[in-house]
């Protein structure tokens, strides 16, 4: 599996240079182009999750004890993780569902779009179980009755928000707000001030210092990220194209990369300081940082929600608002709890995106007569 996810980000990551370098100046524009900032707020909330918020906490000591991440400090790695580069995944598949599939519909092709779909399905009901199983880490003490509950509900908040792409918007530009918010708050009450935040912020040089060991997967654990970046990449791609204002692709790749980066450095820098001065997280922030994660699990599933049943026709206009919400919430919570008598990993949703690639990078291989 590994010579696998290796091969495909060596493919992925040149396609992306040879994009760029060969159609730079041309502009990526979507179906319900948006501004620069609810592009980026769509995006973030959508290709991130509850992790985000919560894991650095945990993860810093990982990165900290064991060995195979002695070449740079914690924040290095948890920042490449998260950041930067692994944003290039998204890059190329927006740049697809902009300029290449509305010429060539290659997922429209039946056993693409099935599968493509069964995977959106799939990959939204497992963020959902992922946190039914963590919930325990985020919350202590919560007892099943009130888990089930909790994630029951927000599946249900999901399934309404996906009724409209306006719920969608304001969810989406909310929750980047709430972020940002709580960023200052907890930054404010850790008294680190600008200065000790500046000091912070430098040991993520660490990883621009060592990048080169970032974009292969150093160990298991890293293996599992690369795959989990990998299996949201068509689906992530294919739901934010549509709000592609018009950038061009040199400004796509850079806006990408970068400003998404931007937030989650501050973030996790902050959560450094706290870490390495062995200072605890207020109950309050505690709290607001579990809400704020909440939301971004309900922001990444409507927009899943609402990408896979455009994709199969399942509308509210179509299905009526009644059945459509419920539907989804019976399918999804249905599949949250039945994951737990199954041995799914997320590598596995991982090789079948990468199946998905080859096949498009076939027919495109195939069809590149009618991109001329």
């Amino acid at each position: 599996m590994t010579l696998i996810l290796s091969i495909a980000i060596i493919i992925t990551t040149i396609t992306s240079l040879a994009i760029v370098v060969r159609w730079r100046n041309l502009r990526c524009k979507g179906s319900l182009p948006a501004s620069l900032f609810t592009f980026i707020a769509i995006l973030f909330t959508s290709g991130l999750d509850v992790g985000l918020i919560m894991f650095p906490l945990v993860d810093f000591h990982t990165y900290k004890v064991e060995p195979a991440y002695a070449f740079a400090n914690p924040l290095a790695f948890e920042f490449g993780f998260w950041g930067f580069l692994v944003w290039g995944f998204y890059f190329l598949t927006t740049f697809y569902f902009c300029i290449v599939e509305p010429k060539l519909k290659l997922f429209e092709i039946p056993a693409i779009k099935m599968t493509n779909n069964i995977v959106i399905i799939g990959t939204c009901a497992f963020t959902g179980y992922l946190f039914l199983i963590y919930l325990p880490d985020y919350i202590k003490g919560i007892s099943d009755t009130l888990r089930l509950g909790l994630v029951a509900g927000v599946v249900l908040f999901a399934a309404l928000s996906s009724t409209h792409i306006r719920f969608v918007r304001i969810l989406s530009l909310s929750s980047t707000w709430l972020f940002f918010i709580l960023i200052s708050g907890v930054w404010l009450s850790s008294d680190m001030g600008i200065t000790g935040l500046f000091q912070s912020v430098t040991n993520i040089s660490e990883y621009f210092s060592n990048i080169h060991r970032f974009v292969l997967p150093i160990n298991d654990h890293h293996q599992f990220y690369l795959y989990w970046w990998f299996a949201w990449s068509i689906m992530i791609g294919q739901f934010v194209a549509r709000f592609a204002g018009g950038l061009k692709t040199w400004q796509l790749l850079i806006a990408l990369l970068i400003v998404p980066s931007i937030p989650i450095a501050i973030w996790f820098s902050v959560l450094y300081y706290y870490f390495e001065n062995s200072t605890a997280v207020s109950d309050f922030w505690r709290l607001a940082m579990i809400a704020v994660g909440i939301i971004f699990v309900a922001n990444s599933l409507d927009s899943l929600i609402r990408l896979y049943t455009h994709n199969l026709n399942l509308t509210p206009a179509r299905l009526g608002m009644s059945w459509y919400v419920l539907g989804n919430w019976a399918t999804l919570f249905g599949l949250v709890l039945l994951y737990q008598f199954t041995p799914l990993k997320i590598e596995w949703v991982g090789l079948i995106v990468i199946c998905i690639y080859s096949a498009v990078y076939f027919l495109v291989l195939q069809r590149r007569q009618e991109l001329s």
